[in-house]
């Protein structure tokens, strides 16, 4: 009977309605199993006591038949043992009742229940995207987004238009209680909306934003999740070009920080406050290029703002960059010492070869000037003197100096040989003096008178002889006492002291003084600019 009354229970279950989850289920499989086994103790208690009174009775009592008492009652069937079929019976129910249910979820289509739930929180009339979400628990505070970027690519940084284009993910996350919703025992994680306009959302703005555009290839790259406890994110991909001050004063071997700003455009922070997210707000791609730049780091601030219409919230994020100097000395600086060396070639040309110098002179005056404009070409007319001016105009200089050296030697070439000629024209002239002064007296001694008498003429010069100071000023010279050397005079004594030998000496101290002064002013340049830098990367 027991048996009969489990079949046609399980009979039943099968037929009720299918809605019934694996959950209740199992409770009312172990419902089932007590009720079995509270059901099966007292009979195989009694069945057991019975079985023990016979044994215990004697065997005349056993052999006769016992006559029933008037009061007692006679059980004419036995109360069979049934506690293994009972357990057998239980896990056949439980096993019916487990594949009903799973027949039952697999019936069950989500999206439809889906579907069903944006009707319930977003359907006419239940929800008005123009009302902002309340505060925090509710209250009646300000609604609190916290906003996450992910920068995917930074593709330029001009330094002419002072800007930057960057490509991020931009994400806000905040709290509407409107769109809470019941998640089906977790089985509903979120809700995907693809149109912004369907919910309430924060008014932001990029506040140095030149010019931006979204990305609706394939599909518009933007989604929008709705949490089980009201909890929305935001989430979409965009390209802006941003304004970026530069001070170029340590071109190139400057850092730039460049802004990324985000504010509230019409709520004030009484009704939205703007906060990063906790934990990485800011995330950088690990493979970022950059053509001049490398990001050495990033710092997140907040940059409220307060206007005459009342305070706002804003974000910022600093994007530090410091320029790659390797390309700048590949590109300029030894370029520019190459036309400076070139320039001192000069110097050790014959100062007859004019068309030569004047050639090299020229050809690397000219050069260095093209490589100074195409520099500044690529650079913003600003007011202040930055490095790469120094360097280019202390190089400039230093070609220039050569040419004008060049002019010098020829000037003192030309002024020496003129010089010589007319000291030569001058000496020809005393000689001849002396020649003709020598025959005059060679002629007095020989003059004789009429009386064939000769007239003797002292031989004692007189102070104005010429001759006569000639000698006196060697034997001055030759009394002299010896003076110490110089190492100078004695390097510049190996050229002759003639006026024509002062070009050569120019050619000669040119080629020391112009190395040295360039070797100088590198050390002060370089020892200058890397020193500032070093005090803008500590502060």
């Amino acid at each position: 009977m027991c048996q009969c009354e489990c079949v046609s229970h399980i009979s039943r279950r099968k037929t009720s309605s299918s809605s019934s989850s694996s959950g209740k289920a199992r409770s009312q499989a172990g419902k089932f199993v007590n009720q079995v086994g509270r059901a099966e103790t007292p009979k195989e208690q009694r069945s057991s006591s019975d079985a023990s009174r016979r044994s215990h009775r004697p065997p005349q009592e056993a052999a006769t038949p016992h006559a029933p008492s008037p009061g007692s009652r006679t059980h004419h069937t036995p109360i069979p043992n049934m506690g293994s079929g009972h357990y057998f019976w239980a896990i056949l129910y439980f096993a019916s009742l487990c594949s009903a249910s799973l027949a039952n979820n697999a019936k069950i289509n989500f999206r439809e229940k889906e579907k069903k739930v944006l009707d319930q929180i977003l359907g006419a009339g239940k929800y008005d995207a123009r009302i902002r979400p309340s505060g925090i628990n509710g209250t009646d505070g300000p609604a609190v987004v916290r906003v996450n970027i992910f920068v995917r690519s930074i593709s330029k940084i001009d330094d002419v238009t002072m800007e930057y284009s960057v490509q991020l993910t931009f994400r806000e996350q905040w709290t509407d209680e409107r769109l809470k919703f019941d998640d089906i025992q977790g089985r509903l994680k979120y809700l995907t909306l693809t149109e912004a306009n369907r919910v309430w959302m924060p008014d932001l703005f990029f506040s140095n934003e030149k010019e931006g555009h979204f990305h609706n290839i394939i599909m518009p790259n933007v989604y929008i999740r709705i949490f089980p406890n009201g909890s929305v994110l935001y989430s979409i991909r965009i390209s802006l070009t941003l304004a970026c001050p530069m001070n170029l004063k340590l071109y190139p071997l400057d850092r730039q920080i460049c802004s990324l700003r985000m504010a509230s455009y019409g709520w004030t922070t009484n009704d939205l406050v703007f906060l990063w997210k906790e934990g990485d707000p800011v995330q950088v791609v690990k493979n970022l290029h950059l053509p001049r730049f490398t990001l050495e780091k990033f710092l997140t601030d907040y940059c409220n703002s307060k206007t005459n219409t009342g305070e706002y919230s804003c974000l910022k994020v600093d994007l530090l960059f410091k320029r790659e100097f390797s390309y700048y000395l590949i590109q300029i600086y030894i370029p520019c010492c190459m036309l400076v060396i070139v320039s001192w070639v000069s110097f050790w040309l014959d100062q007859g070869a004019v068309p030569a110098r004047v050639s090299l002179g020229v050809t690397t005056l000219l050069t260095m000037a093209t490589q100074t404009s195409g520099i500044n070409a690529s650079l913003p007319p600003v007011s202040y003197t930055k490095a790469i001016d120094v360097w280019t105009g202390v190089c400039l200089t230093f070609v220039f100096g050569a040419l004008l050296e060049f002019a010098l030697v020829n000037y003192a070439s030309r002024s020496g040989s003129n010089k010589a000629n007319m000291h030569k024209e001058n000496m020809k002239k005393k000689r001849r003096d002396l020649e003709q002064a020598s025959l005059d007296a060679a002629s007095d001694l020989l003059d004789t008178d009429s009386n064939a008498t000769f007239a003797m003429k002292p031989l004692v010069r007189h102070p104005g002889d010429p001759l006569a100071l000639e000698k006196r000023l060697q034997c001055e010279v030759h009394m002299q006492a010896p003076k110490r050397p110089n190492c100078c005079k004695t390097w510049l004594s190996k050229f002759p002291t003639r006026q024509c030998s002062r070009s050569k000496r120019i050619d000669v101290i040119s080629r020391i003084t112009f190395p040295l002064v360039f070797a100088l002013f590198n050390l002060v340049y370089w020892s200058t600019y890397l020193f500032r830098e070093e005090e803008d990367e500590t502060f």
